[in-house]
């Protein structure tokens, strides 16, 4: 594949967040020079998207299937001719050197997984025009966030602040971690799990300054109720092949509001939950 092939951007959405969708569509148009791929969840056809490849991945048993239309996701874009892999969540608006600073990074760390920062924004900014977020700057502080043109090399228990909302892959590196977990479904752990598979296969994790991605703003649960019994299931499966626990912050939460209990090791649901899901 060429080098010079353009990259995918790579967004995973389904009703809920149509509107953020489209300002993301919207703010990548006109010239960006990359091919928009749309992973559309449910068992509904997708609208009319301004998209060069839209695919369908419907919900499993277990609920939506994230890990899958991630891979669904990959397959597409390179059956388009990309060769740079970058996703990012529909609710996520790129600032306007997030291409470029990922592109630039995949020509110096080709064998890596790059993460740009993220910011989170206040309700009621218009997030079309990706320069008018800029001095709304704000990268989350639980993550490194080199400057703008630097890049830093994660270490070893950094994989663990591994965000999928954003990051970037070549096709040889996303085959080397060998895509997302498909066993993963509903909400929670498959974006770890896949950190983790990135550095067992010994993939660098490499920070990258200037690469911006804006989250638009939206109604969230902490901890996330709705998501309980997803957690716990997808909690378990990520602990038996890794040998802990991820999204403790969450499960402590569950917790101390009386819902799970902590035993053997792992988690449960209480016998008489305080609170309601």
């Amino acid at each position: 594949m060429s080098p010079d092939a353009p990259p995918a951007v790579i967004s995973l959405c389904s009703t809920a967040r149509l509107t953020h969708l489209r300002n993301q569509l919207g703010a990548l148009a006109g010239g960006s020079g990359v091919i928009r791929v749309v992973v559309w969840l449910g068992d509904d056809e997708p609208p009319a998207l301004d998209a060069e490849v839209v695919v369908r991945v419907a919900p499993g048993p277990d609920g939506l299937r994230l890990a899958a239309a991630r891979n669904a996701g990959a397959r597409a874009a390179r059956a388009a001719g990309a060769r740079l892999l970058i996703f990012l969540d529909a609710d996520c608006v790129p600032g306007p050197r997030l291409l470029d600073r990922y592109r630039e990074a995949s020509t110096r760390h080709p064998s890596a997984v790059l993460c740009g920062p993220v910011t989170y924004l206040p309700p009621g900014i218009d997030a079309v025009a990706p320069a008018s977020l800029v001095p709304l700057t704000s990268p989350h502080p639980a993550r490194p966030a080199p400057a703008d043109g630097e890049e830093r090399v994660g270490t070893m228990t950094e994989y663990a602040l591994f965000w999928s909302l954003s990051f970037a892959v070549t096709g040889a590196v996303w085959d080397r971690a060998g895509g997302f977990d498909e066993a993963y479904e509903g909400y929670g752990g498959e974006d770890t799990d896949f950190a983790f598979r990135l550095r067992a296969a010994g993939v660098p994790l490499v920070w990258v300054g200037g690469a911006h991605a804006y989250h638009q703003y939206h109604e969230t649960s902490s901890p996330p109720w709705q998501h309980l019994d997803d957690i716990l299931r997808n909690g378990e499966l990520f602990a038996r092949r890794w040998g802990e626990w991820p999204m403790l912050g969450w499960l402590r939460a569950f917790e101390e509001a009386g819902a799970v209990v902590a035993r053997d090791g792992g988690w449960r649901r209480a016998a008489s939950p305080a609170a309601a899901d």
